[in-house]
């Protein structure tokens, strides 16, 4: 061998490093830095992301994963390092061939690592923009940290049960629930105990068996929402009243649920009760006489009609039976803020029924009973409400005008001509003096404040140009006024005015046009 070759091999050997030392790579100095040995910390790497974790761990199971792998490369037949040691040198021995690294395990994962809190908090994040169901059932297939995470009953308080086959046929449907109905007889005490709200959708068979489940496993139910649901008794739905302390809710929209159902999950809920969703039909009736019978006295929703604070029945043709001679009146809705029942021209609701459903609603401050023609200034004048802002008792289709009360319409603004802001008299049959009298109200309101009507519709009625003139000289924040079909205008202005612009230039065009009708 030539001097110069023998002094380069020396010069590379001298600065090798000793045999048995891997060389130390800048992934290697990257993770002294951010976890040095003894600081208390580890490193978990994954694809995407690198986790700095107090506590003790494998803080460098990749690095070691890699050395084991590059060891065993050497030891393979046909490797260069195995054709090096087959050829002859001068040289002396080599050293000993270095013990390679242990081998580990397969890495479980940064998933299995996160502490369980976190897991938490962030399954409850997705649960709650997305829901339990399918995510909570997938992440438990990850590993066993997330199954337990998954398997918190804290993360199953909102849950929607639908079956798979909803829509099909008969039969197919039918084995459908009951493979569902399988599966929830060990999901219902193993992840239900913290439920709140759950919804069942499309259950035409098994709703009574899974009613039943509820009942045994959620005693923290407080609401109930059945959809396209058939089958449910008053046993079921009285049992689940009894067995869930807190239920309050119940929303039984587009179901077949018996009236004497519903009329008997209400009196055993009674005063907890706080918001019901029914869908209007020849039962409703029966509901509404159980609700006026005080059975639920803390009724705050009422859908087709909120009762406490909101209450709307239209389109309801309702026939309210007269109570007997002993009966007394409930204690109603004292908390009632709106009421409404508009309807079709044939709604039966009189001034009696009227006033058992108000006789104890001081606050009422919406009362719509556009459609009631049986309802008459009288009996409005009797109601305990002091301070009614819209008052809407507009007639749309009347044939028959002879059966209509022409007078009284001053009994309504003398009372409220304060308060009101919405007036809707369209169609009614006062008399033009009547009207006259009962617009002059708002020209004289108490403390001499400008009156608060902001909309009138008279639209139909037998006003005069001289009393439009002077609401509208009386009322300056009047925004909307319908004059369409009043007999007792001229012909221009028989049209609606919006906005304040437009009512002050119906004021000029009355002041200069000729006072005769058309």
């Amino acid at each position: 061998m030539a001097p110069g070759v023998a002094r380069r091999a020396r010069r590379r050997v001298r600065g090798a490093p000793p045999a048995g030392v891997r060389a130390r790579s800048a992934e290697d100095w990257w993770w002294d830095r951010l976890a040095p040995s003894g600081s208390g910390y580890h490193l978990l790497q994954s694809d995407s992301m690198l986790l700095v974790l107090p506590g003790s761990g494998p803080a460098r199971a990749r690095a070691h994963r890699r050395a084991a792998r590059r060891a065993q490369r050497l030891r393979l037949p046909g490797s260069r390092a195995t054709a090096a040691k087959a050829k002859p040198k001068s040289a002396p021995a080599p050293a000993p061939a270095p013990t390679p690294a242990p081998q580990q395990g397969p890495d479980p994962g940064w998933g299995d690592r996160i502490p369980l809190e976190i897991l938490l908090q962030i399954f409850g994040l997705l649960v709650a923009a997305d829901g339990p169901v399918p995510f909570l059932g997938r992440a438990a297939r990850v590993c066993r940290r997330w199954h337990e995470a998954a398997s918190q009953p804290a993360l199953w308080h909102t849950v929607t049960l639908s079956p798979p086959l909803a829509g099909r046929p008969t039969k197919a449907g039918a084995k459908a629930e009951k493979k569902l109905l399988a599966s929830l007889e060990w999901f219902m005490p193993n992840r239900f105990s913290q439920l709140q709200r759950l919804t069942l959708i499309h259950w035409k068979s098994q709703v009574h068996a899974v009613l039943k489940l509820v009942s045994e496993s959620c005693p923290r139910l407080t609401f109930l929402k059945l959809s396209d649901c058939h089958g449910v008794t008053p046993d079921t739905l009285t049992g689940l009243a009894r067995a869930c302390p807190q239920l309050h809710s119940l929303d039984i929209q587009h179901s077949m649920v018996e009236s004497t159902a519903v009329v008997s999950f209400l009196e055993e809920v009674g005063p907890r009760m706080r918001k019901l969703w029914l869908t209007c039909s020849s039962q409703t009736t029966a509901i509404l006489g159980a609700l006026l019978s005080s059975c639920c006295p803390q009724l705050q929703l009422l859908e087709p009609g909120p009762c406490s604070q909101v209450l709307r029945l239209l389109n309801l043709v309702w026939l309210p039976k007269p109570p007997g001679r002993a009966a007394t009146p409930g204690p109603g809705f004292p908390s009632l803020e709106e009421l409404c029942l508009a309807g079709p021209t044939c709604n039966f609701v009189s001034d009696e029924a009227l006033g058992r459903l108000l006789h104890s609603s001081p606050n009422l401050r919406l009362l719509d009973l556009r459609g009631c023609a049986r309802i008459t200034p009288a009996g409005l004048r009797d109601l305990p409400c002091r301070e009614l802002e819209q008052l809407y008792l507009g007639l749309y289709g009347m044939s028959d005008r002879l059966t209509l009360a022409k007078e009284g319409s001053p009994l309504l603004t003398e009372k409220w001509a304060h308060t009101l802001r919405e007036l809707d008299l369209s169609g009614q049959g006062f008399s033009e003096k009547d009207l006259e009298q009962a617009l002059a109200a708002f020209s004289g309101t108490p403390g001499g404040s400008q009156p608060a009507l902001c909309s009138l519709n008279l639209r139909g009625t037998r006003v005069t140009p001289s009393t439009v003139s002077s609401v509208i000289s009386s009322c300056p924040g009047l925004r909307f006024l319908n004059l369409e079909s009043c007999r007792c205008l001229p012909r221009g202005l028989k049209r609606a005015y919006r906005g304040p612009e437009d009512v002050q230039r119906c004021l000029e065009q009355l002041l200069t046009s000729p006072a005769s009708p058309s």
